[in-house]
């Protein structure tokens, strides 16, 4: 460990709250920094809304003085290490980097010779250096490089994944010149097991970009072959799991609702957008992925037509049970969530959507209080009353067995429903 310093992080968000956790356990002394007040006030409390911070580890930085949560920009003063962990979600199909301009702005008053500064929101190659270099020198008077340091080093956060810790994940860092990559790689080296240096921002950014693209189009392609095996009567579960047998030359997706999250409903984009706009061709890829994992509700929505059909119900009218609204698995987070999708369309066809979820227990943004959805706790009474249970998130908190024995039928999107003769796999 090296000399204690002062830390900012800019966003308390999943991404941003480990960071400041993790800064503050190794002895610095950090800000976490929001414009969220009700955010930050949960954090003052002692509250964790982050699954991988839980309320005994919040508490445990608190108690040293030396993790402060804050809105207040004077006290990014006299920082020596600031991170931008902020959202860069798209608008209307371009990305919205106004979350960093914002911050690199706070940050700037603030800056100091020797300080250094990192990027850590998912974006598109350039940006560390076309567009927060500019806003830091601007208001500063300092040169990036010549003055302060200056880098990016994507985030890695898997949401519920207990196995993929911030501190236990390969972490990229780059910087706008040698010494910046120093520095920024020092302050990692404290933080995580490994440092995975690139020669520049542009190659981090487009390194996080291509891990989630990666993703994004072998998701696509595992779910057009689920509807295309579903047409031709053919088990697409079973034949993943015998090409999981093999030992080399195959990685296993599976099939599902769709995709969440920020990372491949949004990060590809962001790649297909700087290709588009600075060389003028389509990223056909990316494109396709998209039309692919954006299809997946309404396809969900039109295989619980025909399951309803053949058992003699419309979909129209009927009562329709899901399990999960959040994006994935043991979390809280529904940015994105393709379930959310697939109850806003059930509802504008007339169906009476209920929905049980044990982690988001929040107002959901993204779910339309005009669509009507009941939110349930998940029992006996509710499966039998559901003309269809459809699993969307396969939280371990669900009792699937429960779910087979009371439930007229189930429509498990996600292959973790025990086979029965009342059980229909996406």
């Amino acid at each position: 460990m090296r000399e204690p310093v002062r830390v900012v992080v800019v966003g308390q968000g999943y991404v941003g709250l480990p960071l400041a956790v993790r800064a503050c356990e190794v002895g610095h002394d950090v800000v976490g920094f929001d414009v969220d007040g009700d955010r930050i006030a949960r954090l003052v409390a002692g509250d964790s809304y982050v699954g991988d911070i839980p309320a005994d580890r919040l508490a445990g930085v608190l108690a040293t003085g030396r993790y402060r949560p804050t809105v207040d920009p004077t006290a990014l003063a006299d920082f020596d290490v600031a991170v931008i962990t902020v959202p860069t979600p798209l608008r209307d199909g371009a990305p919205d980097l106004s979350y960093i301009e914002d911050a690199a702005r706070l940050l700037a008053p603030h800056l100091r010779p020797g300080a250094c500064v990192v990027l850590e929101s998912t974006t598109y190659p350039g940006t560390t250096e076309e567009l927060v270099a500019p806003l830091l020198a601007a208001a500063s008077g300092l040169a990036p490089g010549a003055d302060f340091h200056l880098g990016y080093s994507p985030e890695r956060i898997n949401p519920g994944d207990p196995n993929a810790t911030l501190e236990g994940t390969p972490k990229v860092v780059s910087g706008v010149d040698a010494a910046s990559l120093a520095r920024v790689q020092a302050f990692y080296d404290d933080l995580v097991a490994r440092t995975v240096p690139v020669s520049g921002t542009r190659e981090a950014e487009l390194t996080k970009l291509l891990e989630n693209t990666f993703r994004h189009v072998n998701v696509a392609l595992v779910n057009e072959l689920a509807m295309f095996a579903a047409d031709l009567g053919i088990d697409v579960w079973e034949a993943i799991d015998a090409a999981d047998t093999k030992p080399f030359g195959f990685m296993r997706f599976e099939p599902g609702p769709g995709v969440g999250g920020h990372c491949l409903p949004i990060d590809p984009s962001y790649l297909a957008w700087k290709v588009q706009d600075e060389l003028g061709l389509p990223f056909r890829f990316v494109e396709l992925a998209n039309n692919v994992n954006d299809f997946m509700p309404e396809y969900v929505v039109r295989r619980l037509g025909a399951g309803l059909h053949e058992r003699g119900r419309a979909l129209e009218g009927s009562r329709v049970l899901l399990l999960g609204l959040a994006y994935k698995p043991e979390t809280a987070d529904a940015r994105e969530s393709p379930a959310l999708r697939v109850a806003s369309l059930l509802a504008q066809l007339g169906v009476s959507v209920r929905a049980a979820d044990p982690y988001v227990v929040d107002a959901v943004h993204g779910l339309d209080p005009a669509a009507g959805v009941v939110r349930v706790v998940l029992s006996p009474d509710e499966l039998a009353a559901a003309d269809v249970v459809v699993v969307l998130t396969p939280h371990a908190a669900f009792d699937l067995d429960a779910v087979v024995a009371h439930a007229r039928y189930v429509f498990d999107t996600r292959c973790r429903v025990p086979a029965a003769a009342n059980v229909e796999y996406l």
